[in-house]
C-alpha cells in the first residue's frame, strides 16, 4: 500500500492503479465517458481531467498512474473549469434534440452538463451531421449525437469478439461506423446500447415507447438459455418495454445476451388467452369454462385402464417438477416424462460432478469445448471464456465439427469414444497438452442425452481420469437441473405406445415433439402460455401463466436457485399450472408443501449459503468404466452442438417478432452471392 493525498486528505491505496481507479475505491466518483472497467483504456474523451501538485496542465486520471506522495485535485476551481472546456468542445456538433431522443434521461452527457456545463455556447457555425448506420433490428444508429467514446468500438474487438464499428477519417470529419453496412452479428451486441453514453446508438424496438421515468422496475432472471442471467424489467400497466442487465459477478457480471434483452414481446404475442375445446373439422374449437374442463379431466382420471401420460417442458419451474412427481405416487396409471429428461435414474440426485461458472477465472493453461458452441448456447460464458483468453495464454480445443467462433481453437473433429481417449493420454498432442495442465477446463452440453447416453457417466469418466479437472455442463434450456434433481425420465417407450391420454405442460412445438405425437388420435391436452401448430389438433387447448405473471424457482447450470418475480396479474383466463393441477388431483389428497423448496428459497434470499457448497467428488455414482463402454458404441458420430439457429432456439424466442426478425437478418447475410 501506498499513501497519496485526494482532496488534502490521506489515503492507503494499492500500487500500479489509476488516479481514476484510487478514487472509486475510495468512494469519490470522478466524471468519465470513453472509460469503462471491462475495457481497455482509451483516453480520448478528457472528462475524467484532475489537478495534480506541481503540474500546470491537468492530466487524464484514467490514464496517469498513482505513486507514493501523490496529491490530487478532483474538484478545484481549475478543474472544474477544465470540465467545463470539455464539454463546450463535445457540444460543438451536438444536436439539440434531447426531447426525442430515447436516452433522456439516462444520458451521462446531460448529466455532466448539468453539473459542468456554461449557460452559454460561443460556436455560432453550422452543426456537422453525420449519417446513420445500419445495424439490424436490434440497434438503432443516430451518429450525429456520437461524441467518439469509442466504447463500441473496443466492446466489439475485445468483448464480441467482432471488428464491426471503427473509427472513420481524420480531424473533425472523424465518425463512428461500420466499414461495410450490415447486420451485427454478435450474440451480444446489445450491450452497446448500455455502453453508450449518449444517444448514439438506443434499443430499436424501444424507440419513442415510453421514458424511464414512466416505466417500473421488477427483478428477475433471463430463461432462454442455462445461465440464468440477472435482469431487470422495464414494464407499463400490462406491457414489457425493455429488459435490462441486472449485475451479478457469480453469474452475467453485467453482460447479457441478445434473446435475454429483446425477446420480451414474446409475452403478449400469440398467447392463450381462453379455454377451448374441439368441436369438429368444421366449426373446429369453441370457447369453455373451467368447470367444464375440470369436470372432463375427472372422466378421463376414472377410467383406471388406461394410461395418463404428462409430458413436460423443465421451465415450468422446480415446485411444479415436484408436484408432477408426487402426483405418481398417488395414481400408478400417471406417468410423468419429458423429451429432454434423464436417460436412466432411480431417485432424487444432483450430479455433485460440475463446477461453478467462476472457476473459468482459475483456469490458465486449456480449456476443452466438448459437444457445444458456447457463443450460441451460452454467450455470458463465452464472453468470460473470451476475457479469460485476452488477459491470459489461454488454450483452446474444440472436440466437435469446427463453426464460426470468435476464440482462436484448435478443432479437432471425433466421436465421443475417440474424443475420451484424450484424457486417457492415448493422443500424443491434444492428451499432452491436457496432462500439462494443472487443472484444465471442460465445457461439455447436455446433447449426449439425445442419443441415448447419460451424460452422469462422461461427467464421472472424465472426473477419474483427471480429479483436478473443472467441468461446466452447458444445458439446452434454463431449467434442465431441475429435471436431473427430481428424476423426471426421458420418454418411455412403452408409454408411448399404449398412450391414450395425453397432457402437454409448456411444450415447445419441435420437430421431435412432432415425430413423437403428431399421429396420435387420442385425449390431447395442451396446457401453455402460447399457441402453435400442433394445438390446432389438440381437443383440449388450456392457457397457463407466463414466467412474467408467475413466480418460479429455477436452477441454472451451476445448480444455483433463482426465482422469477410475478410482475403482471393473470392473461385473460391464464392460471397458475399448479393451480389447475391441484384442482384436477384434488381428490388425491396430495401433500402441497416442499422441504425441497424452502431450502432453495433461503439460498435464494442469502447468496452466500451456495457459494459455501461444495461440489465433492466423494458424491461421484458414475464412475464405472464398464458401464460406459457398455454403451459407448451407440455413438459412433462425431458431436455437434445443440443450437442451430441463435435467435429461435425456445419457445420464447419462437414467439417474438423480434428474434424471428433477427434470424432472417441472419439468414440474409449466410446466403450466398450477398
Amino acid at each position: 500500500m501506498i499513501s497519496i493525498k485526494i482532496n488534502d486528505l490521506k489515503f492507503l491505496v494499492k500500487p500500479g492503479i489509476s488516479i481514476l481507479e484510487a478514487c472509486k475505491y475510495i468512494g469519490i466518483t470522478i466524471p468519465r465517458f470513453c472509460y469503462h472497467e471491462t475495457l481497455s483504456i482509451a483516453g480520448n474523451c478528457r472528462m475524467c481531467l484532475v489537478e495534480l501538485e506541481g503540474l500546470e496542465k491537468p492530466v487524464a486520471s484514467c490514464l496517469t498512474e498513482i505513486s507514493e506522495g501523490t496529491s490530487v485535485y478532483t474538484d478545484s476551481a481549475f478543474v472544474k473549469k477544465a470540465r467545463e472546456n470539455v464539454v463546450e468542445t463535445l457540444l460543438l456538433n451536438h444536436p439539440l434534440d434531447c426531447p426525442i431522443c430515447d436516452q433522456a434521461g439516462e444520458c451521462d452527457l446531460q448529466d455532466q452538463t448539468k453539473s459542468f456545463g456554461s449557460d452559454y455556447s460561443r460556436f455560432f457555425f453550422n452543426k456537422r451531421g453525420v449519417e446513420d448506420k445500419e445495424c439490424g433490428p436490434l440497434i438503432k444508429t443516430i451518429m450525429t449525437r456520437c461524441i467518439h467514446c469509442t466504447r463500441c468500438v473496443r466492446f466489439g474487438s475485445e468483448v464480441a469478439g467482432i471488428d464491426f464499428l471503427g473509427t472513420l477519417n481524420r480531424g473533425t470529419s472523424t465518425e463512428i461506423g461500420s466499414y461495410v453496412s450490415k447486420f451485427f452479428d454478435s450474440e451480444i451486441s446489445g450491450n452497446v446500447i448500455d455502453l453508450c453514453p449518449v444517444g448514439a446508438l438506443t434499443s430499436k424496438p424501444y424507440g419513442f415507447k415510453a421514458r424511464p421515468w414512466e416505466l417500473r422496475v421488477s427483478e428477475s432472471i433471463d430463461l432462454t438459455d442455462s445461465t440464468g442471467s440477472n435482469i431487470y424489467v422495464n414494464f407499463k400497466e400490462s406491457e414489457i418495454f425493455r429488459v435490462l442487465p441486472k449485475s451479478n459477478e457469480d453469474i452475467n457480471e453485467h453482460i447479457i445476451s441478445d434473446k435475454s434483452r429483446f425477446s420480451y414481446d414474446a409475452n403478449n404475442n400469440n398467447r392463450i388467452k381462453n379455454l377451448f375445446e374441439f368441436q369438429n373439422k368444421k366449426d373446429k374449437f369453441k370457447t369453455i369454462n373451467w368447470t367444464s374442463f375440470f369436470t372432463q379431466i375427472d372422466l378421463i382420471l376414472d377410467d383406471k385402464n388406461k394410461n395418463f401420460n404428462i409430458t413436460i417442458n423443465e421451465d415450468i419451474g422446480f415446485e411444479n417438477l415436484e408436484f408432477l412427481k408426487k402426483i405418481t405416487r398417488f395414481n400408478k396409471n400417471i406417468h410423468i416424462n419429458s423429451l429432454k429428461g434423464n436417460v436412466k435414474t432411480n431417485n432424487f440426485y444432483s450430479y455433485g460432478l460440475t463446477d461453478k461458472i467462476n472457476v473459468i477465472e482459475s483456469c490458465n493453461s486449456v480449456a476443452f469445448i466438448f459437444s457445444v458452441n458456447p457463443k450460441l448456447e451460452c454467450s455470458v460464458i463465452n464472453t468470460r471464456l473470451r476475457t479469460k483468453y485476452r488477459n491470459s495464454l489461454l488454450s483452446l480445443v474444440g472436440l466437435n465439427q469446427s463453426f464460426s467462433y470468435n476464440i482462436p481453437t484448435k478443432f479437432i473433429n471425433l466421436n465421443l469414444s475417440k474424443s475420451l481417449k484424450i484424457f486417457e493420454g492415448k493422443y500424443n498432442f491434444f492428451s499432452r497438452i491436457c496432462i500439462n495442465s494443472e487443472s484444465p477446463l471442460v465445457l461439455i452440453s447436455d446433447s449426449f442425452g439425445k442419443r441415448g447416453i447419460n451424460t452422469g457417466e462422461i461427467l464421472s469418466y472424465l472426473k477419474l481420469h483427471f480429479d483436478t479437472i473443472k467441468i461446466i455442463k452447458i444445458n439446452e434450456n434454463s431449467n434442465t437441473e431441475s429435471l436431473h434433481f427430481s428424476n423426471i425420465r426421458n420418454i418411455v417407450k412403452k408409454y408411448n405406445t399404449d398412450l391414450s391420454n395425453l397432457m402437454c405442460i409448456n411444450l415447445d412445438d419441435t420437430y421431435d415433439f412432432r415425430k413423437k405425437f403428431l399421429k396420435l388420435k387420442n385425449n390431447i391436452i395442451w396446457l401453455n402460455s402460447h399457441g402453435s401448430n400442433f394445438a390446432s389438433k389438440v381437443k383440449l387447448i388450456v392457457p397457463v401463466l407466463s414466467e412474467f405473471e408467475d413466480e418460479r424457482i429455477y436452477l441454472n447450470l451451476e445448480q444455483r436457485p433463482q426465482k422469477t418475480y410475478k410482475i403482471f396479474n393473470s392473461f385473460f383466463d391464464s392460471r397458475n399450472i399448479k393451480t389447475i393441477l391441484l384442482s384436477a388431483f384434488e381428490n388425491n389428497n396430495i401433500d402441497n408443501n416442499s422441504l425441497h423448496s424452502k431450502f432453495l428459497y433461503e439460498m435464494i434470499e442469502n447468496p452466500l449459503l451456495f457459494d459455501g457448497l461444495n461440489n465433492n467428488f466423494s458424491f461421484l455414482c458414475y464412475g464405472d468404466k464398464k458401464s460406459y463402454n457398455t454403451i459407448n458404441y451407440l455413438y459412433k458420430y462425431p458431436t455437434k452442438s445443440n443450437i442451430e439457429d441463435f435467435y429461435c432456439s425456445n419457445k420464447s424466442t419462437k414467439n417474438s417478432k423480434i428474434m424471428q426478425q433477427s434470424s432472417q437478418y441472419l439468414r440474409r447475410i449466410s446466403s450466398n452471392f450477398r
